[in-house]
């Protein structure tokens, strides 16, 4: 009898089934002490997650703000480049973390924050958009 594996929710790039794709950037956040940038907070479904993008630095910052056992996570959706990333955040509840994307200054970008829940499971709450940033 052989078991296969299925990636680990706290390990490697393969955290959600979205990251298999070409047009997909996932990273894990460095934890940081605080966020920058414009900031929303998800609903409570969501793990009431929060959501930071520092526009000129290309930076996502995500608080898990919610102590349930599931990475909260960013989802910021692009009209450029890289359609899809996804940062996560998979450290202890009350934290923050940062991403590093280097996304086109041009175009539309929809933010949403929520929680990887499985491997195939990330609900997500739309947060705002924004555009040429």
């Amino acid at each position: 009898m052989f078991a296969t594996s299925t990636p680990s929710m706290a390990g490697g790039d393969l955290y959600f089934v979205g990251c298999e794709s070409a047009s997909a950037s996932c990273q894990t956040g460095v934890k940081v002490s605080y966020p920058a940038g414009v900031c929303t907070t998800a609903g409570a479904y969501y793990g009431s997650t929060i959501v930071c993008v520092d526009y000129y630095g290309d930076y996502v910052y995500v608080k898990d703000n919610h102590a349930d056992g599931f990475a909260a996570m960013a989802y910021i959706e692009s009209e450029y480049g890289l359609r899809d990333r996804y940062c996560r955040n998979p450290h202890t509840a009350g934290t923050w973390a940062r991403c590093n994307f280097d996304w086109s200054e041009s175009g539309r970008k929809e933010v949403s924050a929520g929680i990887l829940q499985n491997y195939a499971t990330m609900p997500l709450d739309y947060l705002w958009s924004f555009s040429n940033n």
